[in-house]
């Protein structure tokens, strides 16, 4: 069969995956397996791939691959999450280059146009997934507004209700005029904002002179109630209970005084509106003081403004500015910078807002799940990186009540029901609510019940997703799945929905299945270019990721993105990483054409190609070992350049080199054969990283004989008697070739080298090390050829002949520099083993390396000593 003498990923890779879906490799049905479960972050229906969604779900599949291989039954769940602020604001924007405005349609009438279109772009991002080779069990791809999950979280929310959880109560809240629609606290982005502050002038009506005002928000000052100061403030004690003008507005208001007021900010007087700032509402409360509410939900001034009305807020402010100038009321102005709150979704400046809205009461809910902190902080649920623990307990210490309601049409309807005459419930239904309205004495009929027109936040439903998509939620829900499937084991995603998503996930687990929902959150960093800007499409630093798969293939894209990511840390892309995956794709059918294209004879193998089977199987088992402790440290990247040395390094520049025939020889049938198994078994530890090239290349040394690699059994570490005899070979080679190249001597050259019987390690593998090395071996204990040096190789001492004169001072110089770095390493892991509380609290094998490290340093200490003296 003919070997393309290139790798092309782009055939390869749909084949493969084809095959995959068509085989059902990635079904998962509860058996008598274990099972390993990874719910999606699921992303929003108007998403398309990108460069996070490319390394999240890349780390996913990494898991997941290689707990189907470990024998788990492997589930990963897909879908999507209906995002009700981005997709209302994409139809409404669809709708209106159609001449449709939102308003002139009913809600059923705009639902519809909304389901369509999510029906025909809702699931690119996850076809977009199956190039980048997600293997997520697609019959089980969910959807957040999917008849069941809809009933759940309408479910949720009345179950809820009748705990005294949720509540409907009048509040300041953050409103967002471009979607208008309240936020959660999360869901508003804080930056420095460069504005102007306003020094305002509010005449005296009861005294002679004026009050100066500092605000950075004049388009406001029809809504001031009042005037406040510190009643601590010298300056104005004396004017406490006198009455100012409102600028432009002429309506008399009183001076008040309160310690909120920062004496050193501004003037020291602050006009208090309460509409419109949160403690200037805080201090209408405690004073009992109107509310005049100025602007629309649009952003725009209302009738209550009274100057300017209909005009945008920030166009009215440029107007309130020049009229008070042309009234002589402005008396200065200076740059500012303060923290001004966007929206998350729209990135509007945030209005505070008065509005009836509805809550969760996140401090009684605390405190009827305290596991909801405790678990995390004692490690029952493990972070990636822990440092994200504390973040986590400061935002749960501190949580205020959840704003769970939005003034939208798409999404989850709120099941509040209102009558003709202004009473409300809270049921499932209408029928349901009849009952409810009958138990407060109240008659009523279904066709006359109002449900609220606002819908949930996206996150409220999102925080059962580890539980909805096993359809675990309702009286009558059949928990089978759920109880096989949950908790999940893993989850990946980004530090930023910490918050959002993470915490009230962890939140739903206890409060409705009484545990947690995933064993292990592992935090992706934020991707950034080289500038360390993050990425974004206004920058036009963010790469087209179907564009890269399409360049370089998926596999190369996977192992490009995570041999830069690890778990927290930012990363910073460039593409010539995505080059080195290609690279490292390149070497390894390089190397599987080389061994394929040999001819064969009968006959035992070589005894140095026998030796190179014994080191490259002992490098293989402590690369194993090294990626077993490395995934249980969630160090993917890590594992990753691990199983990258172990191809590249140990596989293609040693053990290939040593057994290759000569130009134009036949190799024995045997070591081809072993050459072809060990590639085998190196593919099956990769594939969980590099799946295409992986299967392809397995498919073909066995001509489509074996078991898929999907499914195939993950390579699992054996007794290893050669360890320490293949390292001390490998490194004997490695000291040869620093000596060749410190010395000017050409790796043509054979060397003669006499190595000490006691290193018997290294003598038994003296064939493999002459041929990799280009020496020759002789055993000998006593034997220093003149001009000849020694290297150090563990605690041995071996001569190489030079053919060139030593020159004594420059070796010395080199000797006693390496005397003073191994007495600075002595002395510090002493210290380390005489520190009591190390000893006791370390891991017995961490404490094991330590000694070794110390021993180890001491015999070579020794024999830098002994040829020290031997150059006197």
């Amino acid at each position: 069969m003919e070997i393309s003498a290139k790798y092309n990923p782009s055939d390869i890779e749909n084949k493969w995956y084809q095959h995959w879906l068509n085989q059902k490799y990635f079904r998962s049905v509860p058996d008598e397996r274990p099972a390993y479960t990874i719910v999606i972050p699921p992303p929003n229906v108007t998403g398309v791939l990108h460069m996070g969604h490319m390394l999240n779900n890349t780390i996913q599949d990494v898991l997941i691959r290689r707990a189907r291989k470990q024998g788990f039954n492997a589930c990963w769940v897909p879908g999507t999450d209906h995002a009700s602020i981005a997709t209302e604001a994409k139809v409404v924007k669809l709708l209106a280059e159609q001449g449709i405005p939102k308003s002139s349609l009913t809600r059923e009438e705009f639902l519809k146009h909304a389901f369509e279109w999510k029906e025909k772009y809702g699931g690119i991002i996850l076809q977009q997934l199956q190039k980048l080779g997600a293997s997520c069990d697609w019959d089980r791809t969910r959807f957040t507004m999917e008849p069941s999950l809809y009933e759940a979280v309408v479910d949720v929310f009345v179950d809820l209700y009748k705990k005294g959880l949720i509540y409907r109560g009048t509040k300041m809240v953050n409103w967002d005029p471009a979607g208008q629609t309240t936020l959660s606290d999360e869901e508003v982005i804080f930056k420095e904002t460069p504005d102007q502050l306003y020094y305002v002038i509010y005449k005296g009506v009861d005294f002679d002179g004026e009050l100066m005002v500092a605000t950075a928000r004049p388009e406001t000052i029809a809504g001031d109630v009042a005037v406040c100061v510190n009643p601590n403030d010298e300056r104005y004690q004396g004017l406490i209970g006198k009455k100012v003008m409102v600028p432009l507005i002429n309506r008399e208001v009183a001076i008040i005084a309160d310690e909120y007021i920062d004496i050193e900010f501004g003037t020291g007087v602050l006009k208090v509106t309460p509409a419109h700032d949160i403690n200037d509402y805080n201090i209408g409360l405690k004073y009992n003081l109107p509310v005049i509410d100025t602007l629309n939900a649009d952003g725009s001034i209302s009738e209550a403004g009274q100057l300017f009305v209909g005009q945008d807020r920030f166009i009215a402010r440029k107007q309130w500015v020049k009229a008070l100038k042309e009234a002589e009321l402005l008396s200065k102005q200076e740059n500012y910078v303060h923290n001004v709150g966007y929206s998350e979704r729209t990135d509007a400046v945030v209005e505070p807002r008065i509005s009836t809205q509805w809550f969760m009461n996140m401090q009684d809910f605390m405190k009827k799940n305290p596991e909801v902190l405790s678990s995390v902080m004692n490690d029952e649920i493990n972070f990636y990186p822990s440092k994200l623990k504390n973040t986590y307990r400061h935002w749960m210490e501190n949580v205020k009540d959840w704003n769970i309601s939005r003034q939208l049409w798409w999404g989850h309807r709120i099941p509040a029901w209102y009558s003709t005459t202004g009473e409300w419930v809270v049921a499932k239904t209408a029928d349901e609510a009849v009952i409810e309205f009958a138990k407060q004495g109240i008659v009523v009929a279904a066709t006359d019940l109002t449900q609220d027109p606002d819908v949930l936040d996206t996150w409220f439903s999102s925080w059962l997703w580890p539980i909805s998509v096993f359809d675990g939620i309702g009286e009558h829900a059949d928990k089978t799945e759920l109880n096989y499937y949950y908790p999940t084991n893993d989850l990946v995603t980004g530090p930023d929905i910490l918050f959002f998503w993470v915490a009230r996930m962890i939140m739903a687990g206890y409060e409705f299945e009484g545990k947690m929902p995933f064993k292990n959150v592992y935090f992706t960093g934020l991707i950034r270019d080289k500038q360390r800007r993050k990425m974004s499409k206004s920058l036009g630093n963010s790469p087209d990721a179907l564009e890269l798969i399409e360049k370089f293939g998926a596999d190369s894209v996977r192992m490009g993105l995570l041999l830069c990511s690890p778990a927290g840390n930012d990363i910073l892309f460039d593409e010539t990483q995505i080059e080195q995956g290609r690279n490292f794709c390149n070497k390894i059918w390089n190397a599987f054409r080389l061994i394929q294209g040999w001819e064969t004879k009968e006959g035992n193998p070589t005894k140095a190609a026998d030796q190179a089977k014994t080191v490259m199987v002992s490098r293989l088992n402590n690369t194993l070992k090294e990626i077993e402790q490395l995934f249980k440290e969630f160090r993917l990247s890590d594992a990753l350049m691990a199983i990258y040395k172990l191809i590249w390094d140990d596989f293609c520049a040693v053990y290939l080199e040593v057994i290759k025939p000569p130009y134009g020889e036949a190799i024995s049938s045997i070591t081809r054969k072993e050459a072809q198994d060990i590639l085998q078994e190196l593919m099956s530890l990769l594939h969980p990283y590099m799946p295409f090239i992986s299967e392809e290349i397995v498919h073909l040394l066995t001509d489509g004989k074996s078991e898929t690699l999907v499914l195939s059994a993950y390579p699992v570490k054996k007794t290893d008697s050669a360890e320490q005899s293949s390292t001390e070979a490998l490194q004997l080679v490695t000291e040869i070739r620093n000596t060749r190249n410190t010395r000017g001597l050409s790796p043509k050259e054979v060397l003669n080298i006499w190595v000490p019987n006691a290193a018997k390690s290294i003598l038994g593998l003296l064939d493999f090390v002459e041929k990799l090395a280009n020496v020759r071996i002789h055993p000998d204990t006593d034997t220093k050829p003149l001009n000849g040096m020694p290297v150090i190789v563990g605690t041995h001492e071996i001569w190489v002949e030079l053919h060139v004169e030593i020159d004594v001072a420059k070796e010395r110089e080199e000797l006693e520099k390496e005397k003073v770095y191994y007495d600075g390493f002595i002395a510090s892991v002493r210290k380390k083993l005489e520190n009591e509380r190390f000893v006791q609290n370390a891991k017995p094998e961490v404490v094991d390396v330590e000694r070794k490290k110390l021993s180890d340093a001491t015999d070579k200490l020794l024999i830098i000593g002994k040829r020290l003296s031997q150059l006197q």
